[in-house]
């Protein structure tokens, strides 16, 4: 069984990411690349009502896991061929590997028993500070740089190859059993 261990973001039209994997897949079943496009479940307001919906985390990105014996140069060509293939991240001259807090944070994203994100169960100290205790954005805490409690999401912010990247996972507020006394 291969060990997927060295993780790479591409840049791909957006709303094509899950087209563009398709056809890569079914093009180069012998390229041995495991594609994540993580996704998320949002609840968004419209005309008073609460509708779920499932929005990319990154739109216009995708993250490609490669064994640690293979070497993406390689296999550059087929990607670049791809329909909606825009480059890698920092760019095709100068590929680089996800490394350090960005790449723990994709993985809790990407190595998930659900595709997609799910809403999160949160809770408010008395100091007012978010405690998530089931989700997506469990083990994200110290990346949520801003709550809307009203639209119960949190932003989180990610610093991927020097460039800032923000997106909104969505959290239920559970209320503690003093709480609700």
């Amino acid at each position: 069984m291969e060990k997927f261990e060295k993780i790479y973001a591409a840049q791909i039209n957006t709303g094509y990411e899950n087209k563009y994997i398709q056809e890569f897949k079914a093009r180069h079943p012998e390229i041995p690349v495991k594609f994540s496009f993580p996704q998320r479940e949002i609840n968004e307001r419209h005309k008073g009502k609460i509708i779920k919906k499932v929005l990319p985390v990154f739109p216009g990105y995708i993250f490609l896991e490669f064994d640690v014996s293979q070497n993406i140069y390689d296999y550059l060509v087929f990607f670049k061929k791809g329909r909606g293939f825009s480059r890698f991240l920092n760019s095709n001259q100068n590929i680089r590997l996800l490394e350090g807090r960005d790449l723990q944070i994709i993985l809790l994203l990407i190595r998930r028993e659900n595709a997609v994100a799910e809403i999160s169960k949160a809770r408010f100290n008395e100091e007012d500070k978010i405690m998530i205790t089931s989700g997506a954005l469990m083990g994200l805490e110290g990346e949520i740089v801003k709550i809307d409690r009203r639209k119960g999401r949190a932003k989180v912010r990610l610093d991927l190859y020097g460039e800032d990247f923000s997106f909104d996972l969505s959290f239920e507020t559970i209320k503690s059993a003093e709480q609700t006394v």
